[in-house]
């Protein structure tokens, strides 16, 4: 697939509508009780604001919501709804408007037969970005999440969108389900990819692409996240050359990632509720691909400055 020259202006940032900011993230060590599970849960200092019951409380929210005739069948009525919930009620770990309109714009340009997401959430870039695919002749959407509980809100909120011909959602960790598609024959190239999941899994994830060939010339990434909570070694990786790339390949070191290093408490975000993660690390990927990469500056949801990297697989050197 040719790829059109870009058309991401990634210079500047454009100014931050405070209207229609999130409700900020909770204070560490705050109670509070959810309404819908009624449950007294006290934040750590560790934990992220997710998982807590919320996701449960925005699907009663949003199927409860005075205007659910009109929210059914239009995904964009939907993505009002989750963020009038963001909004006034708590904070949501969505990608959000300004982030979203990125990728919702890429996909204009790129116009993706498969779109692959890594880390559904409660859904929102799910219903964003397939809405927009279908509306680019796109066929199929894969969204692949780890919790079932967030998997089967994706499925009720697609399903009242109207997208369930579009989205498929695959349960089970990222690297287990993209070999799972990949193996039936479901999954066989991957036009633009959007990884928002566990962030020490972002490059692993990708090697694992680049080995399957999923992933190759014409392929485009876009990676939330880079800048709130950061994610170096994937920057790195989708910054070098080839040249660098297969030294580290050569070496047998390319999958050296330390993760309590490189991502503090981030690494441990899904511990105490799903396990310990692991990286699969078996993938070295193919170094030889060629990436243009760019940062394009954005915002959360809350207000806070972020970015989505937007990478561009050009080519394969010999």
């Amino acid at each position: 697939m040719d790829l059109p020259a870009s058309t991401i202006d990634s210079s500047k940032r454009t100014r931050f509508d405070e209207k229609k900011a999130y409700v900020p993230q909770e204070e560490q060590g705050k109670a509070f009780v959810s309404p819908t599970v009624h449950v007294l849960t006290r934040l750590a200092d560790s934990k992220p604001q997710f998982d807590d019951g919320r996701e449960v409380e925005l699907l009663h929210f949003v199927y409860g919501h005075p205007s659910i005739d009109e929210i059914r069948g239009s995904p964009q009525k939907v993505l009002g709804a989750i963020d009038e919930y963001g909004r006034t009620k708590k904070y949501l770990m969505n990608v959000g408007d300004d982030k979203g309109k990125i990728v919702s714009d890429l996909i204009a340009e790129v116009k993706p037969q498969v779109m692959v997401e890594l880390g559904g959430y409660i859904g929102y870039s799910a219903l964003l970005f397939a809405d927009a695919m279908r509306k680019a002749g796109g066929k199929k959407y894969f969204s692949l999440e780890r919790n079932p509980e967030f998997g089967a809100v994706i499925m009720a909120l697609v399903d009242l969108a109207g997208l369930s011909d579009v989205v498929k959602v695959v349960i089970g960790s990222s690297a287990d389900s993209i070999r799972l598609l990949h193996s039936r024959g479901n999954l066989e190239h991957i036009d633009l990819m959007f990884l928002d999941h566990w962030k020490p899994a972002y490059l692993s994830d990708l090697k694992l692409c680049e080995h399957l060939d999923l992933v190759t010339p014409g392929t485009v990434l876009a990676a939330d996240n880079v800048i709130k909570p950061g994610n170096p070694p994937y920057l790195e990786y989708v910054r070098s050359s080839v040249e660098k790339k297969k030294k580290a390949y050569d070496s047998d070191r390319s999958n050296g990632i330390d993760v309590k290093s490189s991502f503090g408490r981030n690494a441990d975000m899904y511990k105490e509720r799903e396990g310990e993660e692991k990286i699969s690390t078996e993938a070295k990927g193919n170094p030889n691909l060629v990436y243009e990469s760019e940062l394009v500056h954005s915002y959360e949801p809350t207000g806070d400055p972020d970015g989505i990297e937007v990478t561009r697989c050009v080519g394969r050197s010999d």
